[in-house]
C-alpha cells in the first residue's frame, strides 16, 4: 500500500457513495486522490466537479476527479457503494440477488487493472455482497471488509449514551451479526466507562432496567426501516461510517471497528462474512476481537451465521 499517496477509488455515486465523499473531503488529511466511478459517467463528472467547487474551504488539499477502472490499479482502497437501493418494507436481504447481479461487473475490472489494495463494501445486504467480493475477486480474507455493524454500533452507543446521559464514546458496547434483521447486542459486554451495564441494571440503586436495554436494541435493529420510511433512504450515516474505516485503514490505526469480515474459527463459525469487532489497520483487518458471549448470546450469533449462510448458499457465482 502507498501510504503517501493514499488513492482512493469510489465505485458507485448515489446518495451512500457521495455521502462517504463528502464526509471524506470535509474531515480533510484523510487521503489526498479520491476517484469516482459509476455507470452514469456523466453524473460521476458533475459530482466531482461538485465537490472540487469546495475544495477551498475543505481543510486539506485533495485531487479528485471522474475516472475508469484502470485507475483503480494504484488505488490503496476502493469503496463499492454501487448497487439497487433498499426499498420500503424491504429486507437487506431481499436485495441480494439483485445486486449480485451488479457486483458481476464491478470486480472483474477492478481486479484486471492490477489493483491490490483493500476492498471496502458498503453495499447491502453488506455481509454477503462481502462475501460475493471475496469470492469474484479471490484476494485473501483481510483485504475485503464490509462496513458490517459498524453504523448499528454507533447508533447503540448513541441511543445508550442519552440513556446513561454519559458521552457515547465512553459507552463501549458493539452490535454483532448480520448487519439486519438477526443483529443483536450482547448485554454481557456492555460497558460504561469500565463499569459493567449488566452490574448497573442489577444492582438496584437506579431506574435503569433491562426492559429499556431491550427497547434500545429494537430502536438499532429497526434504525434503518424507520429512516427509509420517513425519507426513502439511508446515507449519512453510513457514509461517515465508511469515511470512519478509510481512516483507520489509511492511518494504520489499529482501531476497533465492527466491520464485516471473515471468520476462520473464531465464534465457532468459518467461511462467513459477518459483523464482529475486528482491529482495524493499513492491511485490513489485523485481528478479529472474539467476545466472550454468554450461551444465549452465542446462540444469537450463530442464528444470524446460519442466516447468512443459508442464502449466500443459494446463489450462483
Amino acid at each position: 500500500m502507498n501510504t503517501d499517496r493514499r488513492k482512493v477509488v469510489l465505485i458507485g455515486t448515489g446518495m451512500v457513495g457521495m455521502s462517504f465523499a463528502y464526509s471524506l473531503v470535509n474531515q480533510g488529511g484523510i487521503c489526498n486522490e479520491l476517484v469516482l466511478i459509476d455507470i452514469n459517467k456523466e453524473r460521476a463528472m458533475g459530482e466531482a466537479m461538485d465537490l472540487n467547487h469546495g475544495l477551498a474551504f475543505a481543510k486539506s488539499n485533495m485531487r479528485i476527479y471522474a475516472g475508469e477502472y484502470r485507475d483503480c490499479k494504484d488505488a490503496d482502497i476502493v469503496v463499492i457503494a454501487a448497487g439497487v437501493a433498499q426499498k420500503e418494507g424491504e429486507s437487506r436481504l431481499d436485495l441480494l440477488q439483485r445486486n449480485t447481479e451488479v457486483f458481476r461487473s464491478i470486480i472483474t475490472p477492478v481486479v484486471k487493472s492490477g489493483f491490490d489494495g483493500i476492498f471496502l463494501v458498503a453495499t447491502n445486504p453488506v455481509d454477503i455482497m462481502t462475501r460475493v467480493t471475496y469470492e469474484l475477486s479471490r484476494f485473501g480474507a483481510s483485504r475485503v471488509i464490509g462496513t458490517g455493524t459498524s453504523l448499528d454500533t454507533a447508533r447503540l452507543r448513541y441511543l445508550l449514551g442519552d440513556y446513561f446521559t454519559v458521552d457515547p464514546k465512553n459507552i463501549h458496547a458493539y452490535v454483532i451479526g448480520e448487519h439486519g434483521d438477526s443483529e443483536f447486542v450482547p448485554l454481557s459486554q456492555v460497558m460504561l466507562a469500565t463499569k459493567s451495564v449488566a452490574g448497573i441494571l442489577a444492582d438496584g440503586k437506579n431506574s435503569y432496567c433491562v426492559d429499556d436495554m431491550q427497547k434500545i436494541e429494537e430502536q438499532v435493529r429497526t434504525s434503518a426501516y424507520k429512516i427509509i420510511e420517513a425519507k426513502r433512504a439511508t446515507y449519512y450515516g453510513i457514509g461517515m461510517a465508511i469515511t470512519r474505516i478509510v481512516k483507520a485503514i489509511l492511518g494504520d490505526e489499529n482501531s476497533v471497528l465492527t466491520v464485516s469480515a471473515k471468520l476462520c474459527g473464531e465464534y465457532g463459525g468459518k467461511d462467513v462474512f459477518v459483523g464482529v469487532p475486528c482491529i482495524i489497520g493499513r492491511n485490513g483487518v489485523k485481528e478479529i476481537v472474539e467476545l466472550s458471549l454468554t450461551d444465549e448470546e452465542k446462540g444469537k450469533f450463530n442464528n444470524s451465521v446460519s442466516i447468512l449462510k443459508e442464502y449466500f448458499e443459494g446463489l450462483t457465482l
